[in-house]
């Protein structure tokens, strides 16, 4: 199952898109964290850098 981002736990420091080996992750218009689930591959690298624990996988 791919990554998801808690909307409201994100802190918008793009951290998570910068660490995605997998280009998977990029921020919306309101600078929220947005996982590609077709590029997801699931690695959780995302998780261990996000730093208010705003992803998980479900």
């Amino acid at each position: 199952m791919p990554a998801v981002v808690n909307r409201d736990e994100c802190v918008s420091c793009g951290t998570c898109v910068e660490e995605c080996p997998e280009e998977a992750i990029s921020l919306d218009d309101e600078e929220i964290a947005v996982v590609n689930k077709e590029k997801c591959t699931e690695c959780k690298t995302c998780i261990e850098a996000c730093p208010s624990e705003a992803i998980s996988m479900e």
